[in-house]
This record gives structure tokens, sequence and C-alpha cells, in this order.
């Protein structure tokens, strides 16, 4: 790379840093992000079945169940101005490797002490799409899981997603054991451990 193209480079970089704190600033001030409340579990299955067809999304029982049960591996965006639940992405703690179809109809597969979370929806609301709010979901949940101690995500997603995710730190690891809904998924997987730290950890909080 030339001098000038280094330059340039690097002045995209700073560009695009700039461009992601303000909208990571510009969400934090439109959005309340939280964990869900037991009782937004109705509300929360409604925005399911309006972002997945009727075969992959979650009913509103299963829903209910783990909003009771995990509510702190809920993240909700609530919008401020009118106290909707805008998007939110939710999943369960396990010590398990692969993601299994078990995980979306069983909320009791829950170990609070598990390091991998299982990411079992990332739902957002149409009129709330295109304003970066799926990956600022992503990001804090990731920051707040590893905190905990957790040591990865893993999802599953339609191939057309792949690339999506792995701009928000995924990577592909092929075809998944899933069959839920009937669709052929790619599961992919988000490390939590940071250079430095420990691969595995033994002590959860």
């Amino acid at each position: 790379m030339t001098d000038k193209g280094h330059k340039a480079a690097c002045k995209k970089e700073m560009q695009d840093l700039k461009a992601g704190r303000e909208e990571i600033s510009h969400l934090a001030e439109k959005f309340e992000f939280r964990d869900i409340r037991p009782a937004e579990g109705v509300e929360a299955a409604g925005i399911e079945a309006v972002c997945f067809p009727p075969n992959e999304a979650c009913s509103e029982k299963m829903m209910l169940e783990r909003a009771a049960r995990v509510p702190d591996l809920f993240l909700v965006a609530v919008d401020r101005a009118s106290g909707r639940i805008a998007g939110f992405l939710n999943g369960l703690a396990t010590d398990e490797e692969r993601l299994r179809d078990a995980f979306f109809t069983d909320a009791r597969l829950h170990r609070p002490e598990g390091h991998t979370v299982m990411l079992l929806g990332l739902d957002v609301l149409p009129e709330y799409r295109g304003m970066g709010l799926a990956r600022e979901l992503v990001r804090r949940y990731a920051e707040r899981e590893r905190e905990k101690g957790r040591c990865a995500l893993r999802l599953t997603c339609v191939p057309a997603k792949v690339k999506m995710y792995e701009k928000m730190g995924f990577q592909d690891e092929g075809i998944s054991d899933s069959v839920w809904g009937g669709v052929v998924w790619n599961e992919m997987s988000c490390s939590l451990v940071q250079p430095g730290e420990e691969k595995a950890r033994k002590d959860i909080g």
C-alpha cells in the first residue's frame, strides 16, 4: 500500500469509528436498554410473530416461560418516547457446545453458571430497522455477558444472514444440527474471551 493509500485507509477508519460512536450515543438517547420484565413476555411474543414466520417464531407460551425464568438473559430496547419495546435479544446459558432445538422450547435447560449463551432470537420491529439497533443489541449483550464471565455466544441463522452476523463478530461454523421450523440453519459463534484472558473460566460471577 502506498503512503497515500495508507493515509486514506486511516482516515476512513477514523471516520468509521466516529460514526460508530455517534450511532451508539444516538441509540442510547432514543432507547432504554435493560432486562425484560416478566409482564412484557406477551409483548415480546407479539414482536417475535412480526419478525419471524410462524414455523420459526417462538410461541407466546414459550416466550412467557423464558421471560419468567431468565429475564436477565433478555436485553430489550425500549423506545423512551413511547414506552414500546422496539427490539430484543434473548437466550439461555449452558455448558453445551452446540445449539439444539430443545433450547427453543424448554427454558428449564438454562444453567445460570453456563459458560455459553445460546441466542434464541434477535428481533427488531420493522419501523425501527436501519438505525443500527440490532447491532447495538448484540454489542451490549456481548459486553454484558463477557462481564459476567461467559466465554461465548452461539446462534443459528439462515444462510442469507451469515454476512450480517459476521460483521457483528460471529464466525460461521457451517450447517447446524438444529432443524428448528424445518429450516436448514448455519451455526455461528462469537468468542467473549479477550486476548490475554484464560480461555476457560471456571467461575461465573
